[in-house]
């Protein structure tokens, strides 16, 4: 297997879009969830009435209320959309394979999954050690919640298993099912509801296909600026926004896995356009080292050779000290980005 990943510059650009070659499913009404949340409650209103309300609604919400705004699938989608056409290159092959493992990285994050507690595990590679649901609360974003109800319903498997299964790689006709469908449109739908992108239709020689241009760049130029900052600056300091708010946990962790999933869905380049040369080979090889040191556990002990993002060990360490009870879970981080570093001989 390849020992790490191939640069394909300027994937971002050029090409027609690119699709997945069925039609999109509703994001509501063909995925329903099961919990055991009754369907639904009651308060008293004004004069005495009684209001109905669904209480899954109210957990929702209270979910997006402590995540980010953005998934990890949506700030990586949107460095590789290009803003005014709204499509992704079609010369892109990694991006769907890419998206698949920040499905896996986001339940880990939402504290949906982590390792199976065995001594055992550490017997095998970080990608083939199996995970498992230890939250089935729904977390209000489809993809993620579709993918959770598979993994609960499921028997046990790996990482790479999942995320194998989830982008359709594999022979096995009894588990074809798990594929999930139309994830970039259903990912850029999201987006649409969020009020980043608008759809419009472009024509393409015989055919008229939906678009997605940004209508709202501020999310795009945070996303942007944070990878700059991770990438280029010896002392790292990633503010709190609207996107990635000051409280959340595993603020720094999480960008870097971001960084990572951007450079194995190859669409990095989007965000180091504006840099010269010299800066844009730093960041690169800035990229190869975090991908390196943080496709491992425990992870973030080393300091980057070039001087870049000193403090970052130390932030992660700091991170990881605050949540002891969640290394499960962290390890699930890792074991993704192990399966990045290999993600071009998996295809």
């Amino acid at each position: 297997m390849s020992s790490g990943l191939t640069r394909r510059r300027g994937a971002g650009g050029g090409g027609g879009p690119s699709t997945e070659g069925e039609p999109s499913r509703s994001n509501s009404s063909q995925n329903v969830r099961e919990n055991n949340t009754p369907e639904t409650s009651y308060e008293k209103g004004e004069n005495g009435h009684k209001i109905a309300f669904d209480p899954r609604d109210m957990s929702e919400s209270a979910e997006r209320s402590k995540q980010p705004k953005l998934t990890l699938m949506e700030e990586v989608i949107l460095l590789g959309l290009k803003d005014k056409q709204g499509y992704l290159s079609f010369w892109n092959d990694n991006i769907s394979y890419a998206l698949r493992g920040c499905i896996v990285l986001e339940l880990a994050f939402r504290g949906r999954v982590a390792m199976t507690k065995d001594a055992s595990r550490r017997r095998f590679p970080l990608a083939d050690r199996i995970i498992e649901v230890i939250d089935d609360t729904p977390t209000g974003e489809v993809l993620l919640d579709e993918t959770l109800k598979m993994m609960k319903q499921s028997e046990k498997m790996s990482v790479a298993s999942w995320i194998d299964l989830l982008s359709g790689e594999t022979w096995n006709l009894m588990k074809i099912g798990y594929q999930l469908k139309q994830v970039r449109e259903r990912l850029c739908k999201g987006l649409v509801d969020k009020g980043i992108l608008r759809t419009e239709k472009r024509n393409f020689l015989l055919f008229d296909m939906p678009t997605h241009p940004v209508a709202d760049g501020g999310a795009k130029d945070e996303i942007r600026r944070r990878v700059r900052n991770v990438l280029t600056q010896r002392t790292v300091v990633i503010q709190g926004s609207q996107w990635l708010p000051e409280n959340l946990e595993f603020r720094y962790t999480r960008t870097i896995a971001m960084v990572c999933a951007a450079y194995a869905a190859n669409v990095l380049e989007n965000a180091l356009s504006t840099l010269g040369h010299e800066a844009r080979e730093r960041a690169f090889t800035q990229t190869d080292e975090l991908l390196a040191e943080y496709s491992q556990w425990p992870f973030g002990r080393k300091a980057s050779s070039q001087g870049i993002g000193a403090n970052i060990p130390q932030v992660i360490t700091d991170e990881i000290n605050g949540s002891k009870d969640k290394e499960l879970q962290l390890e699930v981080v890792a074991a993704c980005l192990s399966v990045f570093t290999r993600l071009d001989s998996l295809l």
